[in-house]
C-alpha cells in the first residue's frame, strides 16, 4: 500500500515527503478536532460519575 502511494505521488522524493507530511498533518487535525470529540459523546456517558458523591 505504501509503495503504491509513493509511486502515485508526483515529483522528486523530497516533494513526496512534503506532500505526505501535509497529508498526515491534515488527517491528524481532522481526527483530533472533529472525529474524536464526536466519538467521545457516544463512549462517555454524560455526567454519570459517582466520584465525589457520598
Amino acid at each position: 500500500m505504501y509503495a503504491a502511494l509513493w509511486r502515485v505521488l508526483p515529483g522528486p522524493w523530497w516533494v513526496r515527503v512534503l506532500i505526505l507530511l501535509i497529508l498526515l498533518t491534515a488527517v491528524l487535525y481532522l481526527l483530533y478536532f472533529h472525529v474524536f470529540p464526536w466519538v467521545f459523546t457516544f463512549v462517555n456517558p454524560a455526567e454519570d460519575s459517582t466520584i465525589g458523591s457520598g
